[in-house]
């Protein structure tokens, strides 16, 4: 049985990409498919963006909110995930549309995921150490010595990759590369996915990124900071790290003013934008791009080229 093609829409975060996803999933009989970690998160509904059920509106999700902030979700966990939806959707006659900023995700899923083995928490924590007292330098000298390549090819720009590839050093005894080298098979084959890349312009982009911040501050996002400082979670998971957290529980602990928070909060968010924009260009250099932000035209550009590989049905959730 011929397999009905995926969607899949990346884009830099607050580019509209749920409600474009959704749109889609309703014009072509779909359920939309999560792929943002951050997203996967229960307890970051307002902080993460998350899609609410009134915006949902009736068309079927998966892999949104299931997780317990407390659990490290890892890629390996998502395409073990998203491999089982997507054969339900497909045994089901349904068009799976994958949605998210996690390019990381989007990746492994079509070219394949290295296989590196579990790290232990206690080599986890002596390498957190030592980035908190040596920082991204230190950590780039203790690594070029064991893995050139790369410290060589991360620099002192990237603390978090630095302290993953010295952390996997440790725990194995190889470098990392080698086992970037050795990839697992993909979740979709070529000719099983078309993908499709948002972007709009960086400067209006970054206005929305701001009001939409300034809307989670009115629609509860301090609130969820506090649940979450209330359970004294390790700092370094991956939710108590999602853009804005950090600075919302700084402020929630009295140790910054709110504006200053909000600002930075922002700045961040914005910089995070700028990566993805990045990360697109490397990464993904032949999807279709789509710069426009009206809706009407990024739907319009993604039925006309499904439709060449594919043909659709219309699908009615109401």
């Amino acid at each position: 049985m011929k397999m009905t093609p995926a969607i899949l829409i990346h884009g830099p975060t607050a580019s509209g990409k749920t409600a474009l996803a959704i749109d889609v999933a309703r014009r072509l009989g779909g359920e939309v498919v999560n792929a943002d970690s951050m997203q996967v998160y229960r307890d970051l509904q307002v902080i993460s963006a998350r899609p609410t059920e009134e915006e949902m509106d009736g068309v079927p999700h998966h892999l949104f909110g299931h997780v317990d902030a407390a659990h490290r979700y890892s890629t390996g966990d998502w395409l073990e995930e998203v491999r089982a939806t997507i054969r339900n959707l497909e045994l089901r006659g349904k068009r799976a549309i994958l949605v998210g900023g996690t390019g990381l995700y989007l990746l492994a899923m079509t070219q394949g995921l290295s296989n590196i083995p579990p790290v232990p928490e206690d080599v986890r924590a002596d390498v957190r150490a030592i980035a908190d007292a040596e920082g991204a330098e230190g950590l780039r000298n203790r690594l070029t010595p064991v893995d050139p390549e790369t410290a060589a090819r991360l620099g002192t720009g990237d603390r978090q990759r630095l302290a993953r590839a010295y952390e996997v050093y440790l725990a194995t005894g190889k470098p990392i590369t080698d086992f970037q080298k050795n990839r697992q098979p993909p979740v979709l084959k070529d000719g099983e996915w078309i993908g499709f890349a948002l972007t709009p312009p960086r400067a209006k982009l970054y206005q929305k990124i701001d009001r939409r911040f300034e809307g989670m501050l009115m629609q509860g996002a301090m609130e969820e900071a506090r649940q979450l400082i209330k359970r004294d979670l390790d700092p370094e998971l991956p939710a108590m790290k999602a853009h804005g957290m950090p600075w919302l529980a700084a402020f929630a602990r009295g140790e910054i003013t709110a504006e200053f928070a909000a600002e930075n909060a922002k700045r961040d968010t914005r910089r995070y934008a700028k990566r993805q924009f990045t990360w697109i260009g490397r990464q993904f250099p032949f999807w279709p791009r789509i710069p426009s932000p009206e809706p009407e035209d990024r739907l319009r550009v993604i039925l006309a080229l499904y439709r060449e590989i594919d043909s659709p049905v219309e699908a009615d959730y109401s």
